[in-house]
């Protein structure tokens, strides 16, 4: 250890409080960088094990090969797995309503092919002989055709030729130009229903049916899929593999290796770390380099006693970059230790929402890797010396006289400091004395209003984020009575009834209703209608009848009888073919007042009524198909529709008939045709995200054929709240480490300036200025730094917070502006609490020290 080390090692053992914020900032640097380096690798990870679960974990399959291709393949140092099944060939599907997908495609499967390629079954079992087969529920869904479990399927299956060309499930549909060359019949019994398997190309014009397969070796055809050792090198692997076959990748599990031709996610991918990794550099540096500079200020005097006896530039540099290596080996471990905890408590809390948002199936947990960390380490060195070598270069460029006498420190013009008699005797002496010295040392105390400056601005940006969040997060919420519904526009009644029998014994439904609504127009008499529907309405009554629009809510018999006993009316007054029936006839609340709907105010005068119901046929009442029926209105919510999509009536009044499905038949004679607002199925549940994955697996797996439309009310709101929570966690979590490192930066600059004024302020003591007037001008100090950070800082961050508003309204968000009154509240609290506890402390410290020995100090 040469000269100038053992001097940098003195000067940090001499600044014990210096030395100590310094490495508790660089700590705090390291720790964000090892946290944001963990998690970019954990959640990488994660969407990688989700993905393989999903789409499997090969990286490119060659669809037409032979049994010494995948030979070649198994045996290539470069493969990790390659598993393959036989293309026992293409059958047409009769009925299919897809033009691009005429086609089902047997692909026979063997053992370990079962195990790359991921399946789900909807229902059944997979085939154990080539004589049983799986098909994909999107047959039905997609190709209109239905198969079910137990269907035999004898189909003569052949391959697909284009003139002297083979074509593979990679060649989409030609119409006109091919043709199935040597069919020959094969029989299939269903044993199971599966969803669309990942490995089928959207375009690919045949539906995947899954058998098993023989022999791997007698099959003429193979696809066969490969998983690399490398996946970077999988393009070059893939042309060089492929001699003249085709290929195609494995796009959804390369995407999130940043591996894929997806420029856009991989720009993505990895441009918000390296935004994350700059701000925490620039946050750092400035820290860092405060710390350092300070240092060079207190040492001024020494560097140029050095230089006088021969010390070279890049001698006093390596000195000061020493000096920083010394504070980054134990800053930077003390940072990893609290980084890569810290992050693994973060993902505990969030692991529940990222599996709402994305895989359910796949735990988010905390990855280490060693590349990461030493990235981590390499950044947290680099920001080290950055810090260190701006300063020392600066210093050791100083000519050496002017070093000794630091004459360099303040350079001023006595009138760049005057104050005016008014300014004068307005803040006294003390005061004064305050200012003058922040004007003459305005190069030293930007610094100190530049770091408090940039906390308020990243703490009142990220308040206003997670307000406007806030905002879509509320307008996405759907008030409901149930959690997941489901409508089609032309299921007929017996497949409604099985599949409603179905889904409603999935475990987890707390309750289920089967509704159809229908619209009507109401022929009522005028006179029973309420006085304030009539003032609402403007209508001047000349008839004697007044035809309303309206509509029937039929349900299923369970539920009305259950809404009829809640009710407590006399069940055998509403039973039967000439039973009354229940009716909500309010008017609507357009000042927003009620809170409940017997509050509302009624459509008619009384209670029960008689009205003539007539059902419409392409939006026309069919006259001559009324009937009578009597109501009784009462205070109550009628069950929410099903998922509709089409155009609401917009009345002002709300008026809805329940009955019983039972009674549809008398209500809708059979020849009518009558409109159908919305047909479907209403369910709660213990959780919806869960259950409507069930549900869907039973539509599927009973092959509807028809339109539907199942949709989860709590999704987006459930999706909202967990994107909401994580953003706002890691908001916090980063504008909290980058606001410690900001308050060690203020804690550093105000702590060192005012021991290099220790001279200064004995001075001051010794010709008779009280603790009393000393505390009031360091008061005052404090003052001048609140109000020059909050002059600056609160424009900047009211603009940060419009900008960011404006940017979200820009993608669509309809939100309004909220102006971050209590984040800048904080923030001036949090500004003048930092620099009045860092005064209170350092001037506590120079109060105590002895006048006559900070007088003979000459390092100020």
């Amino acid at each position: 250890m040469n000269i100038f080390h053992k001097v940098a090692l003195q000067g940090l053992k001499k600044n014990r409080t210096r030395t100590f914020v310094t490495i508790i900032g660089v700590a705090l640097s390291a720790a964000l960088i090892t946290a944001v380096a963990s998690f970019a690798v954990s959640l990488q990870t994660y969407m990688i094990n989700g993905a393989i679960v999903k789409y499997g974990g090969w990286h490119v399959a060659f669809p037409n090969s032979d049994s010494s291709f995948v030979q070649e393949q198994v045996k290539d140092s470069r493969v990790t797995n390659a598993a393959a099944f036989e293309n026992v060939g293409y059958a047409e599907l009769t009925g299919g309503q897809n033009p691009d997908k005429p086609y089902l495609f047997i692909a026979g499967f063997h053992k370990d092919t079962f195990d790359t390629l991921p399946l789900e079954l909807l229902s059944g079992r997979l085939p154990e002989n080539s004589n049983e087969i799986v098909a994909p529920a999107h047959i039905s869904s997609n190709g209109g055709v239905k198969i079910a479990v137990g269907d035999t399927l004898t189909l003569a299956v052949g391959n697909r030729k284009a003139g002297n060309e083979t074509l593979s499930q990679n060649d989409p549909y030609r119409a006109g130009e091919e043709a199935l060359a040597s069919p020959s019949e094969k029989t299939y019994k269903v044993v199971g229903i599966c969803q669309r398997p990942s490995f089928e190309e959207r375009s690919a014009p045949g539906y995947t049916m899954i058998t098993t397969a023989d022999s791997m070796e007698a099959a003429s055809s193979l696809s066969v899929f490969v998983s690399l050792k490398n996946p970077s090198r999988v393009r070059m692997y893939a042309e060089n593999a492929a001699g003249g076959r085709a290929y195609f990748l494995n796009d959804e599990v390369l995407r999130f290796m940043g591996v894929s031709d997806d420029t856009i996610f991989n720009t993505l991918l990895y441009s918000i770390g390296s935004v994350l990794v700059i701000l925490i550099m620039m946050g750092s540096v400035f820290l860092i380099y405060n710390s350092f500079n300070i240092s060079l200020n207190e040492r001024t005097h020494q560097f140029g006693i050095l230089m006088s006896v021969g010390a070279t530039e890049k001698q006093l540099q390596n000195s000061v970059l020493f000096e920083g290596l010394c504070i980054g080996v134990i800053g930077i471990p003390l940072g990893m230790l609290i980084g890569i905890p810290s992050m693994k408590l973060v993902l505990a809390l969030v692991a529940k929402n990222f599996s709402n948002v994305f895989y359910d199936n796949v735990p988010l947990t905390l990855k280490v890797s060693v590349p990461a960390l030493a990235a981590a380490v390499l950044i947290s060195i680099i920001t080290i010396l950055i810090s260190a070598y701006i300063p020392a270069k600066k210093a050791a460029r100083i000519p050496v006289m002017e070093c000794i006498r630091q004459t360099n420190e303040i350079k001023v013009q006595a009138k760049a400091i005057k104050t005016s008699k008014l300014t004068r005797r307005i803040y006294g002496l003390e005061e004064t004395l305050a200012l003058k010295n922040f004007k003459r040392n305005k190069r030293r105390y930007r610094s100190i209003i530049l770091s408090l400056t940039l906390s308020v601005v990243l703490f009142v940006s990220a308040s206003a984020f997670r307000t406007d969040l806030n905002q879509v997060a509320e307008k996405a919420k759907v008030v409901t009575d149930y959690d997941i519904g489901l409508s089609t526009p032309d299921m007929d009644d017996r497949e409604m009834t099985e599949l409603y029998d179905k889904m409603k014994n999935v475990e987890g439904v707390l309750g289920s209703t089967r509704q159809i609504v229908m619209n009507y127009i109401c022929t009522a008499a005028a006179g029973g209608l309420s006085e304030a529907y009539l003032n609402t309405s403007g209508e001047h009554v000349t008839e004697e009848t007044i035809n309303l629009p309206m509509e029937i809510q039929f349900l299923d018999d369970s539920t009305y009888l259950g809404i009829i006993n809640q009710l407590g009316l006399p069940a055998e007054q509403y039973e039967g073919e000439n039973a009354k029936l229940i009716a909500v006839a309010k008017l609507n609340d357009d000042a927003g007042q009620a809170e409940s709907v017997s509050q509302l105010k009624d459509l008619f005068r009384d209670s029960s009524a008689s009205i003539t119901v007539i059902p419409e046929v392409n939006g026309e009442p069919v006259m001559d198909r009324g009937q009578n029926i009597n109501i009784t209105c009462v205070d109550y919510v009628p069950p929410d529709n099903p998922p509709y999509t089409g155009k609401t009536r917009q009345l002002p009044y709300s008026f809805q008939v329940m009955a019983p499905l039972s009674l549809m038949e008398k209500l809708v004679p059979a020849d009518t045709h009558a409109d159908i607002k919305v047909r479907g199925f209403t369910f709660r549940s213990e959780n919806p995200s869960s259950d409507t994955k069930k549900m869907q697996s039973v539509i599927e797996g009973s092959g509807i054929t028809t339109t539907y439309t199942l949709y989860n009310v709590h999704a987006m709101t459930d999706l909202n709240r967990n994107i909401l929570f994580i953003v706002n966690l890691f908001t916090v979590v980063f504008i909290l480490m980058i606001s410690l490192i900001a308050v060690a930066n203020v804690f550093n600059t105000i702590a060192t300036n005012i021991r290099l004024r220790r001279r200064e302020l004995a001075m001051l003591r010794s010709v008779g200025m009280s603790d009393c007037d000393f505390n009031k001008m360091m008061r005052f100090e404090c003052i001048l730094y609140g109000a020059k950070t909050l002059l600056f800082g609160l424009p900047i961050s009211g603009i940060m917070s419009w900008m960011i508003y404006k940017g979200m309204q820009f993608g669509s968000a309809d939100i309004g502006f909220v102006f971050p009154w209590s984040s800048i509240i904080i923030s001036m609290l949090g500004v003048f609490c930092v620099i009045f506890i860092t005064m209170l402390y350092v001037t506590s410290k120079i109060r105590k020290e002895n006048i006559i020995d900070a007088l003979r100090d000459d390092m100020a």
